[in-house]
């Protein structure tokens, strides 16, 4: 049997990942660490080696930037790299540029965890007053993408990130994949994880228990049909990828002493 590989990975830490900050659509480059954990992950992709015939990511740097390294680091910058606002990272609206441990010191752990994790409940959308409204919508990726401004989100939940992802899945990368090409999507957590949902068939319940962390692989191996042969690997060291699972489910949990 023909088995399809394709690699999910989550990008590298951004700068408000490390400051524990809803990102979402506001363009972020990569912290440090992160620069490191792209090249991590490409060393790792190189020592198996792996060979992508096509890359696909958001528009947003660090998922770009995510890329380039990897690709740099594997000797395989030549690959073609296609971006679409389509691999966003989840449009969390009003939260955007706040501290999620703060929030969950004012809202509760379990606010947020709906906010961060849940399926069909979307954060407050943002308005003109937010302070990064204007430098997303006014930002040429998104006036010159292919929907027009006014259709794109101002807020979203997982099934929404879902919904705007499935034409791009289907009608781009779905065909690269059944050409026999091997497949990295660099993107981001929430869209990852709804790629995850769709293709594994996961519950809107236990979405929310689906964590990936940044610069892990996540290598899927698919059926004809595109269905998994076999569950889900995160590629590298067992411990360090642990640790990077507990470091994201702690964003989201209060200050001790509200600190």
């Amino acid at each position: 049997m023909s088995v399809h590989k394709l690699f999910l990975l989550r990008h590298g830490e951004g700068a408000w990942n490390k400051e524990n900050r809803f990102c979402s659509w506001v363009d972020q480059k990569l912290s440090e660490a992160g620069v490191k954990e792209a090249q991590d992950c490409g060393e790792l992709f190189k020592l198996h080696g792996y060979k992508f015939d096509k890359v696909f990511t958001s528009i947003l740097s660090r998922s770009v930037q995510t890329a380039w390294l990897v690709t740099e680091v594997m000797g395989q910058e030549w690959v073609p790299v296609i971006k679409s606002w389509r691999l966003n990272e989840r449009h969390y609206g009003g939260l955007i540029g706040l501290n999620r441990a703060e929030m969950a010191q004012k809202h509760g752990e379990q606010q947020v965890k709906v906010w961060r994790r849940s399926y069909d409940v979307a954060p407050p959308p943002i308005d003109e007053s937010h302070p990064y409204y204007h430098e997303i919508y006014n930002d040429r990726r998104y006036t010159t993408c292919d929907t027009p401004v006014k259709d794109l989100p101002r807020s979203e939940s997982l099934k929404q990130v879902l919904d705007r992802l499935l034409p791009y899945w289907y009608d781009v990368i779905v065909p690269e994949i059944k050409a026999g090409h091997t497949v990295l999507v660099s993107a981001h957590g929430n869209s990852c994880r709804a790629l995850l949902k769709h293709i594994e068939g996961i519950s809107d319940a236990e979405i929310a228990g689906v964590t990936l962390p940044t610069g892990i692989p996540v290598l899927l191996e698919l059926d004809a049909d595109l269905k998994p042969v076999k569950p889900r690997q995160l590629l590298g060291d067992p411990a360090k990828i642990q640790a990077a699972i507990k470091k994201v489910e702690d964003q989201g949990k209060a200050l001790p002493n509200g600190k």
